[in-house]
Order: structure tokens, then C-alpha cells, then sequence
């Protein structure tokens, strides 16, 4: 069978619709595991463990229990919260204990005062909060216990299932990046990722989600399996403790939003970045980026600006906010000031990235659940850049994150690395009340757009591609982005300039445009109630589906 090529759309999508629940999601088994538990009677937050948990094996190199969670939700009887379940450093990670282990684990002499955070291995990996969020999440707002949720991945990962053409793709990378035996032998197959359509099974994960069902999260945090993180971490030269981890709670907050265009967006605080995409909501209405034509590049340009404004603001301020204070990002008054550096011509004075952080690129799972009660929830997980740090925890087939990446060894940057503190954290589950200026009417949807930097990025482009130009869910989702890079150039898919023009125009206003293949402009999943009508739609860049019933 000849590969597929995953940068070619040759076929169309429609919105789905269900009367009683929808679930949206980057892998279609997954979603069939949402699905059954909202048919068994559990509601969304129910549903959005189950799809979780299934992700965790149908799309592990997006997703896994040594990661971290988020969740943007509407329940049935309005209230609009956030949960975060993201952990912190070591107790032990400090600035210098760090910067000494970096140093004498390169192959070059180098000064400690000189090295800068790796993107994997040991000191890359923060205190996972998964396990914990799924639970609460449960626990808290579900009609389920987490050991029913949990059923379906554990079938995936014991008995089986075919890979999907994105995630075999994806699952390549893992040849390279796991040397141990224990992790080669945990996701690789004769020493390789499988190819698409392969039916694999994952027993050494299947066997610990088994534990967590069995014995709830705490034998994550508190029993065997947090005695072989600590033992892997600890192995391979970092600081985690099975104190560490035992001390780890997840939380529940309450969410930031702004108002765009008659909608109100709801998005996470920091130390996620949900302050940028507000901010460039902000910056975009008070230059009326949303005025233009959809195929013009007035349009592209005026969004672009606003974004890389934001970006500028956020990645220099936003870290976790027990340790530094933020400006009012998401203000109003905040965004005049700052629309008043973007004009006709691209400004090259404004730039952005959080030095080091490793961050632009990453790779995550978002799934959008909404059911017949009127609950809509936004769930995102993730170990940050695809099978995360390398370490893959003893015979768990627990992969740990990398989170800790994005940490900085500069003791002048707000995002240094200290003692338990949580890095500056790409992940923006999102909500939006589409009516939030119509008392009579009730539109609220779940949404969110996975992938790095791209995250706030694509929240601006599909929140935009609804309420500025009434486009249905699912054309709003395969509608051609574009995206700011570190590099400062602007990055367009191949679709959108169809007529050889709008690049060229684009140029022309000062921009560095460079074309980039499908997988780097973020995958998007949304659901909606509109007044008790249920929709939903998928990324046509990932695997995925929406499914009703």
C-alpha cells in the first residue's frame, strides 16, 4: 500500500449534528470511545476523560499520562470555569543545580552559567498532572467514576487497534528519540514505528491505566508507578522525587475572557498563554481587522499584526503567576495602546518567542465534547513536543513530558526555572458565548487549536472565520491559516493563494511570506449549542472526526 500524502485535501467535510451529544476529536476511535459513554449515560465531562484516556493510546505521540491537562467548560447550569492540572520543577530544580547537571551532561567543557535548557531528558521533566485532572474532572462535574472512563483505552492499548495515517507519521520521530530498552520496547515494534494501518497494542500502558482504574490516581502519584518515575528521572541525572509527586494537586480556577465583535471568548490565565489570544482579539477589533474581505490580504495582514503584537506582550510577561505579575493584557484600554504600532506596512520592531523555550512547534491533543444537558467542555492534554522528554518510566509505558523545556537558565527572565515553579504553558482549551450580546439566545461553544505557538494563533483565525464572516463550523476549521514564526517571517499554507496574488501582495506590505506544509498550522476541534441544536466539527489536517448521535 503507497503512503498517504497528508498534504493534499482532495475531499470535503461537512458540520456534523447530534440530538443528544457530540464529540470532536483528532482520532476517530477516540471519539467512538466518548461516544459510548455519553450513549451509557455519562454527560460531557464524562465523555471528555474517556476521549482523553483513549488519545493516550490511539495518538501517544501527541498525548499520555505523563503529561499535563486543561479544561475551558459551560456547564448545564451556566457556570463557566477552567481546570489546570500542570506540575511544577523539582523541589530540587533549582537555577543552579540545574545549570550544573546540563553542563555535565554535555559532550563539550562548558560553563554552568552559560548552558541553556535541553529539550529532552531528564531535566525537561516536570511533575506530571494528568491523572489528577482526569479525576477531578470526574469526580467533580461527571455521573462516572474514572475506572469506567478508563475502560475503553485500556481495551485500545490490550487488545489492539490500526494506526491512523497522521499518527504513524508522527510516531517516526520515536526511532530516533528512545534509546532505552524499556522505552524502545514500550512504543516500537522490531525496533520501529509503526506504519499505517499496523494493528498495535501497548500492554505496558494498558496494564498502568489498569492501576489507575483499579486503585484511582493516586497510585499514580503515591505507589508503584511514582516510584519508577522518580527511579527514571533520577537515573538519567534530574531532581523528581516521589515527594514531588505526591504533593501535586490539580486545580480548579476561574477562567479569563474578553468580548470580540458581540462574542465573549473565555481562555485559561496564565501560566498558559490564553492572555495572548485575548489580547490579540483585543488589538484586532480596534483595528477592525474583521472589516475586510475573507480572500483579501488586508485581511491576513491586519490579523497577523495583531497576533504578533500579542505575542510580543505575552511571551515576555506571562509565566506562573506565584512567582511574577502580568500588566492587564487582556484589557481593552491595553489593546488601544498597542494597536497603534500596527499600520498598512508589517512592523519588524515587534518580536516574539520565549527564548529557548522550545515551544513553537509542539505537539498536543484537543478534544470538544457537548451533550443534550447543555455542558460544553474543551479538554486539551499533552507531554509538549510529540513522545515528550525521551524517559519512558521503568515497564509503566509511561512517557514523561518535556514540559520543563520551556523553562529558562537566564536568573533575569520571568520564565527562569525555580523550585516548584510551573513553566510558561502553550496549552488554551477555550470557550466562546456567541450570544453573549442577545439575552433570548443561548450559543455557546467549546473550542480550541492544538500546536505550539499556533494555538492562540488559530483561536484568532476560527473564532474570526465565525463571527466575522458567518462561516459554518466546519468551513470555519478548513479554511487555509496562516502563522507568525520566531523568525519573524509569515508562514501561509500552499490553499490560500490560489490565484498566485495575495503572497505576492503580502510581500509587498513588508512581510517575509514563506509557504509550509498542513501539519504545522495546528489541529482544531469545535462543538456547539445553539439553543439546544448540537453541532460539531474536525481538523482536516489530522486523523480525526466529529461524531454525533
Amino acid at each position: 500500500m503507497s503512503e498517504p500524502d497528508l498534504d493534499r485535501f482532495t475531499s470535503r467535510r461537512s458540520t456534523v449534528y447530534g440530538a443528544e451529544g457530540v464529540v470532536a476529536t483528532s482520532q476517530p476511535l477516540a471519539s467512538q470511545a466518548g461516544i459510548s459513554v455519553l450513549r451509557d449515560g455519562g454527560n460531557a465531562f464524562d465523555a471528555a476523560v474517556a476521549t482523553a484516556a483513549a488519545l493516550n493510546v490511539v495518538e501517544p505521540t501527541s498525548t499520555g499520562l505523563g503529561g499535563d491537562v486543561f479544561a475551558l467548560y459551560k456547564t448545564a447550569d451556566g457556570e463557566v470555569g477552567a481546570m489546570r492540572s500542570c506540575g511544577g520543577a523539582p523541589a530540587d530544580a533549582t537555577l543552579e543545580n540545574v545549570r550544573e547537571a546540563v553542563a555535565a551532561e554535555s559532550d563539550e567543557d562548558i560553563d554552568p552559567e552559560e548552558t541553556e535548557m535541553p529539550m529532552t531528558g531528564a531535566q525537561a521533566v516536570t511533575v506530571p498532572g494528568t491523572a489528577r485532572g482526569w479525576e477531578l474532572t470526574a469526580e467533580e462535574f461527571g455521573n462516572k467514576g474514572l475506572g469506567e472512563l478508563l475502560q475503553p483505552a485500556i481495551r485500545y492499548a490490550t487488545e489492539g487497534y490500526p494506526v491512523s495515517e497522521v499518527v504513524s507519521a508522527q510516531w517516526q520521530h520515536a526511532e530516533e528519540l528512545f534509546t532505552d530498552e524499556h522505552a524502545r520496547e514500550a512504543y516500537l515494534f522490531d525496533g520501529e514505528a509503526p506504519s499505517t494501518g499496523q494493528e498495535v497494542t501497548l500492554p505496558r500502558l494498558g496494564e498502568s491505566l489498569r492501576t489507575i482504574a483499579e486503585e484511582g490516581a493516586d497510585a499514580f502519584y503515591e505507589g508503584e508507578i511514582a516510584e519508577k518515575i522518580a527511579e527514571e528521572v533520577q537515573s538519567k541525572g534530574g531532581f523528581m522525587t516521589t515527594e514531588d509527586l505526591a504533593d501535586f494537586e490539580p486545580e480548579l480556577l476561574d477562567p479569563v475572557s474578553t468580548t470580540y465583535n458581540g462574542a465573549e471568548i473565555y481562555e485559561l490565565p496564565p501560566n498558559n498563554q490564553g492572555l495572548i489570544a485575548l489580547e490579540a482579539l483585543n488589538v484586532a477589533e480596534e483595528i477592525g481587522a474583521g472589516e475586510y474581505d475573507l480572500d483579501s490580504p488586508e485581511r491576513v495582514h491586519y490579523f497577523a499584526e495583531a497576533m504578533k503584537v500579542a505575542f510580543a506582550d505575552g511571551h515576555h510577561y506571562i509565566t506562573d503567576p506565584e512567582y511574577e505579575d502580568h500588566p492587564p493584557l487582556g484589557s481593552k484600554e491595553w489593546a488601544r495602546e498597542r494597536a497603534e504600532l500596527i499600520g498598512e506596512e508589517a512592523n519588524h520592531d515587534v518580536s516574539f518567542g520565549v527564548e529557548g523555550s522550545n515551544a513553537e512547534d509542539a505537539d498536543t491533543v484537543l478534544l470538544c465534547v457537548a451533550d443534550d444537558e447543555g455542558n460544553v467542555v474543551s479538554f486539551i492534554n499533552s507531554r509538549f513536543a510529540g513522545f515528550g522528554s525521551g524517559l519512558v518510566a521503568g515497564d509503566t509505558g509511561i512517557a514523561l513530558q518535556n514540559r520543563g523545556s520551556s523553562f529558562s537558565l537566564d536568573p533575569d527572565h520571568p520564565n527562569r526555572i525555580e523550585p516548584g515553579k510551573r513553566p510558561f504553558h502553550t496549552l488554551v482549551p477555550a470557550i466562546a458565548d456567541f450570544a453573549a450580546d442577545d439575552d433570548e439566545k443561548e450559543d455557546w461553544a467549546a473550542f480550541g487549536v492544538m500546536g505550539g505557538f499556533m494555538q492562540p494563533q488559530g483561536h484568532l483565525q476560527v473564532i474570526s472565520n465565525i463571527v466575522d464572516y458567518d462561516l459554518p463550523l466546519q468551513a470555519a476549521l478548513d479554511l487555509p491559516r496562516w502563522r507568525y514564526r520566531e523568525d519573524g517571517s509569515l508562514a501561509v499554507e500552499e490553499r490560500m493563494d490560489a490565484d498566485n496574488e495575495l503572497l505576492t501582495k503580502l510581500t509587498r506590505k513588508g512581510h517575509e511570506v514563506q509557504v509550509l506544509y498542513p501539519g504545522l498550522f495546528g489541529g482544531a476541534q469545535i462543538v456547539r449549542n445553539e439553543d439546544g441544536t448540537l453541532s460539531g466539527a474536525t481538523e482536516p489536517r489530522k486523523d480525526g472526526n466529529a461524531q454525533g448521535y
